[in-house]
């Protein structure tokens, strides 16, 4: 279960992993409100009664032009009664007499699925101050057990189902609703039956009395503690300067120390009374079954539903305070130099009407024109390394627009001045219509996108689309619908409407600027205040150049290669086309997904084309090469030619080869293969694109990671490949030491070398894509290939250890971390037993989730898994992991004893196997058709047959393993004079001693691992 913390996804820039990837409004964005496509609707009248005012369409844009909605003869359902957008006849709406709403559809993506979504409209904004965290705490208490359910009945239940929890089966709190999600991969009546029966129990009749409360108080606050960062604690802060004197600002969902702790079963239960109530819920279905059972089951289960007491008023949610503070230091040392300009207004309800939505499609269109101009300038020499602009309805909160600064270095006033300059110039200076139409067609295109692909929209996606409308007070619409919406909007997209919205979306009943610095001094306060109050002065030359960027703009490539062999594969449709240069293309014309083509490409030896003692810089390679550009044509020039279509430059280095990949459609991926062989035979070499990736890592990087999370995820997959240094911890002294011609070096011989291997599946036609494969990859020269040598292609578990070697971190004392690893294997003889070796992993990880967490509470994200490296002999691992208390590490390692001494002593039980059986095979069952899942294990093909056997014994590797496998399994690799073990703990704290155990001994002696100069974990 997770929870949803107010304005999570509006802090961006928080995240190291979000500076590496564009701005996500920079990119190709989400279409307006309707073009998720799920967007749009007031909840019926029992619940629309919030403190907001209702209001038309923005009146500074004109009238639309007409739509496609026409007047309905009889009532619109419960979902449409406040609009007049086309209804998606798919979805069949009721209202049940205790007033619980049910919207049920048909829908066989994937066949023998139901995706089901119990949405509860409560949220941490329906709490008191001294009920912080109840609404996700109550959340706990009903997966926990119910009326229906016994305590972890439910989980089991589901897993039997095919179901695996946290996966299938889940939910989710955020400030506005509690949303239930079950997801049966296969199902009949009685099954879904079933499981309406427990989630209507879950949601009605919860078992919220002491004993679970105290035994789910310590999951809820391993919860809390595990979710503790620097980045949580900045956003904590910068919640309550935004949102000051609203609930929102109040509290994140999970809850306080305090409140957790004090919470009794008598509040929880007043909790839930108050505003557990039918009125107040919704359930969404869809899948490959009868609507008409669906809803007759809806009405078994949840009809007899009373709510308890009169229903309770909706909170005022507030307006923002223009009285409040404009400005905000934090000092926080553990995350980058950002900035955050927040123009705020008070939310307000609108009827969803086309209008509306038309209106809000030419301020989504105004955002994306100045995120592109942002994106260009953060290329080239700006003082900011990303910066994106947002608008957001935040919660019934706030009607926001949020601006998101990572400036480079420490010149944040640059960097600050900067960004509001090219702001400001969208404000007073109307765009062209060249800019116009650039960006129109960018939204054009993937709404049809989204048409083209609508027949294969899966279940899953189809319910949390609906739900998303519904926390949003809006509703959805057929991908057809949405596109003629959209289309019937573009007279309103004038050059002076744009502008206009601009200046709506940039003006606020109240500013606030958030600036979090590594260490603040004296003045940092009144520099920030006078930045931001000084006058704002338009910026000149970031409009983007005109000129047009074809593909006849790229480099010339050869003549078309000619077909040497022509075979089909003998399996799943693939035909085999080998050219005269070399090159191997797999080609699988299907129409499983229609208007869909994945294009996968891979060539050279990957990771294995360097030595494991060699520190060359592999960190840079996926941010840098592509982004450098082809030929003489930039990264600007390239998104210029790829705007509004389905291209993309995706980069990847895989243990034995690199790869590019796209998703790409029917009219595109001819240009899509020729974009990626152009890469490689014209690659460009740009020094502002490497200092970029530089000065992301010397941003983000942290001497001692933050939190036990970050030390786990920074140092033990390395540590556990023996401190191999192509995958060690990049460095500000790795950068330092990287230069233009020093990347050219390492990576010019790399991209012209090997063979190389094409995969193109979906909906395409089988010539064509031999001619267009032809025309790109088989016009190239042969290639050599340069073989590894022996001592690349080795892969190394860590020496035995006799005591858990010590990791640090620098965030709260309170967070700690376990982790115990035994070394198994590699290589494709013994695939069986890898395969083997993830179901008793499986089997690990359940008992850890049952023990650790549901019944001690000593931790909430328990894991175990497998690595078993295909493309080396040696070097896998089966590795046991938690975030935990301190002074629990020796129990964890204590029970993790147990758990390995009993699987070793004796075969499981049928029903333990069989409920981590079930999910796989389910599993398995419902991939077997996807594209992606079949190109990922048949990937490397042409350089190793093998893979098409591998393949087909995929199901019954998994689904035959028997009891007496896990307990041989058990036996061989489990043994404790191989395994590798580590804790992680906060800087100062002190390891605590462990009892005797044949695995682990006193940890007085054990080496301590903390950063060194250069960064990587070094034992002292």
């Amino acid at each position: 279960m997770t929870t949803l913390n107010a304005g999570r996804r509006l802090f961006t820039a928080l995240t190291a992993i979000a500076l590496l990837l564009p701005g996500p409004a920079a990119a190709t964005p989400a279409p307006a409100q309707k073009g998720k496509p799920a967007a749009q609707k007031p909840i019926p009248k029992p619940v629309a009664k919030q403190t907001a005012a209702k209001v038309a369409a923005p009146k500074s844009v004109a009238a639309p032009q007409p739509a496609t909605a026409v007047a309905p003869a009889a009532p619109r359902p419960w979902f449409y009664e406040h609009s007049d957008v086309p209804m998606d006849t798919a979805w069949q709406f009721g209202v049940l007499p205790n007033g619980l709403r049910y919207a049920v559809r048909r829908n066989d993506i994937p066949a023998r699925m139901v995706s089901i979504r119990v949405r509860m409209d409560v949220g941490s904004l329906m709490e008191k101050p001294e009920e912080a965290g109840f609404a996700h705490f109550i959340e706990h208490l009903s997966f926990r057990g119910s009326r229906d359910a016994p305590d972890g009945e439910s989980k089991r239940i589901w897993q039997r189902l095919g179901a695996e929890f946290g996966v299938d089966t889940n939910a989710q709190t955020s400030p506005i609703a509690t949303t239930f999600a079950v997801d049966l991969p296969e199902t009949n009546a009685a099954g879904l039956d079933e499981s309406l029966k427990i989630l209507a129990s879950m949601v009605s009749a919860p078992s919220i009395v002491p004993q679970a409360v105290e035994a789910e108080r310590s999951i809820v606050m391993a919860e809390r503690r595990e979710s503790l960062s620097p980045a949580l604690q900045l956003e904590d802060q910068a919640r309550a300067f935004y949102y000051a004197g609203q609930p929102l600002g109040r509290h994140n969902p999970i809850g306080t120390e305090a409140t957790l702790s004090g919470a009794t079963a008598d509040a929880l239960r007043a909790f839930h009374d108050r505003w557990y109530r039918p009125d107040r819920t919704v359930v969404v279905i869809s899948g490959d079954a009868d609507p008409a059972m669906l809803i007759e089951l809806v009405k078994k289960r949840f009809g007899g539903w009373q709510g308890i007491g009169a229903t309770p008023p909706l909170p005022d949610f507030g307006r923002p305070d223009p009285q409040a503070p404009a400005t905000k230091v934090v000092k926080s040392p553990d995350t980058p130099v950002s900035i955050r300009l927040v123009y705020l207004r008070p939310w307000m309800f609108h009827d969803d009407t086309i209008a509306f939505n038309q209106a809000r499609m030419v301020d989504d269109l105004a955002l994306q024109l100045i995120n592109r101009r942002l994106a260009v300038a953060a290329t080239g020499n700006a003082s900011f390394i990303e910066a994106s602009v947002v608008r957001d309805d935040s919660y019934r909160s706030v009607s926001a627009t949020y601006v998101n600064i990572v400036p480079v270095g420490d010149d944040w006033e640059k960097a600050l001045r900067e960004v509001r300059a090219i702001i400001e110039d969208a404000r007073r200076t109307p765009p062209s219509k060249a800019d116009i139409d650039r960006e129109f067609v960018v939204i054009e295109n993937a709404l049809a996108q989204q048409v083209a692909t609508s027949r294969i929209e899966a279940s899953t996606q189809q319910v949390d689309n609906l739900v998303s409308a519904l926390d949003i007070r809006e509703t959805v619409v057929a991908p057809g619908a949405n596109l003629d919406i959209y289309r019937g909007g573009r007279a309103l997209m004038t050059p002076d409407n744009v502008r206009d919205s601009t200046r709506r979306m940039f003006t606020g009943t109240a500013t606030r600027v958030l600036l979090s610095v590594k260490g603040e001094q004296p003045t940092t306060l009144a520099r920030l205040d006078a930045a931001f109050r000084a006058p704002v002065q338009p910026a000149r030359n970031v409009r983007l150049s005109n000129k047009a960027v074809t593909m006849a703009s790229l480099p010339a490539l050869p003549a078309p290669g000619k077909v040497a062999l022509d075979q089909p594969l003998g399996a799943l449709g693939i035909d085999q086309i080998v050219f005269e240069n070399g090159a191997t293309l797999y080609v699988n014309a299907n129409k499983t997904e229609p208007g869909k083509v994945h294009v996968n490409v891979r060539f050279g030896h990957g990771q294995q084309s360097f030595s494991p003692d060699e520190n060359a810089a592999l960190w840079a390679a996926p941010a840098t090469l592509m982004a450098s550009g082809i030929g003489n044509l930039d990264s600007n020039a390239l998104e210029e030619l790829m705007n509004g279509r389905q291209l993309a430059l995706q980069f990847r280095i895989e243990e034995d080869a690199f790869t590019m990949s796209a998703v790409s459609s029917p009219k595109d991926y001819s240009d899509q293969l020729r974009l990626f062989a152009s890469k490689l035979a014209f690659p460009r070499w740009d020094a502002a694109t490497l200092a970029r990736t530089v000065n992301v890592l010397n941003v983000t990087y942290d001497p001692v990671p933050n939190s036990a999370g970050a030390a786990i995820q920074r140092n033990v997959g390395w540590l556990l490949r023996d401190k191999d240094a192509r995958v060690a911890p990049p460095t500000p002294a790795d950068a330092k030491q990287l230069t233009l011609e020093k990347f050219k070096e390492v990576w010019e011989p790399r991209l012209a070398n090997g063979p190389i291997e094409i995969q193109v599946y979906g909906d395409v036609n089988r010539d064509e894509a031999i001619a267009a494969v032809a025309a790109s990859f088989g016009a190239l020269p042969r290639r050599p290939d340069m073989i590894p040598p022996p001592e690349n292609r080795v892969r190394r578990f860590p020496a035995q250890v006799a005591q858990p070697i010590v990791l640090t971190h620098n965030g709260t004392p309170e967070q700690a971390g376990a982790i115990i690893a035994w070394p198994t294997g590699g290589g494709e003889d013994r695939i069986r037993e890898s395969r083997q070796l993830e179901m008793l992993a499986r089997i690990i990880n359940d008992r850890l989730f049952e023990k650790l967490r549901s019944v001690d509470g000593a931790a909430y994200t328990p894991s175990a898994s497998s690595d078993w490296p295909e493309s080396y002999e040696t070097g896998g691992y089966l590795i046991v992991q938690t975030q935990l208390r301190p002074e629990r590490i020796p129990y964890f390692f204590n029970f993790v004893d147990e758990v390995v001494a009993d699987l070793a002593a004796k075969p499981v039980s049928a029903d333990e196997l069989a409920r981590e059986v079930e999910p796989v095979r389910k599993y398995l069952g419902l991939v077997r058709s996807s594209i992606p899942f079949w190109m990922g294990q048949l990937g490397g093909l042409s350089r190793d047959p093998r893979k098409l056997a591998m393949a087909r014994s995929l199901q019954d590797d998994m689904l035959s393993v028997t009891a007496a496998d896990i307990q041989a399994l058990a036996r061989h690799y489990l043994r404790s004079d191989t395994s590798w073990s580590a804790v992680v703990l906060a800087s100062g704290v002190q390891p605590p001693a462990l009892p005797a155990s044949p695995r682990i001994a006193d940890m007085a002696a054990a080496p301590r691992v903390a950063a060194s100069e250069s960064g990587a974990a070094q034992a002292n």
